[in-house]
């Protein structure tokens, strides 16, 4: 008995009604959550990339650590922010997560 003889004895065909509308609704589910979730998580990375990368002498900027400074050298890797009175320290350009030069601009 092949599958076929199968699904014509028991009156359902393999792609029927209720195989069509669960597909259609698991494919919805699956645009729905790129939609919502994979796309703007993978903007975000993109935006955070580029604004690390276009970090440049002068800004001041926060780092994740919540550190504020400003920029007194770059690198391809590495950031050196003046923190307070000449106190210089380094960072990777990564751990960069704000730029507060325009939100000084703007007080």
């Amino acid at each position: 008995m092949t599958l076929s003889t199968i699904w014509l004895q028991d009156g359902a065909s393999p792609l029927g009604g209720q195989g069509i509308q669960s597909f259609i609704f698991i494919g919805g589910m699956i645009l729905v959550m790129y939609f919502f979730m994979i796309r703007p998580q993978q903007k975000r990375q993109k935006d955070a990339k580029k604004f690390q990368s276009d970090i440049s002498k002068g800004d001041t900027v926060v780092t994740i650590g919540g550190i504020h400074g400003k920029v007194v050298d770059s690198n391809e890797t590495s950031i050196v922010l003046d923190v307070d009175r000449g106190t210089k320290l380094t960072f990777e350009r990564t751990a960069i997560s704000a730029e507060n030069t325009k939100k000084a601009q703007q007080d």
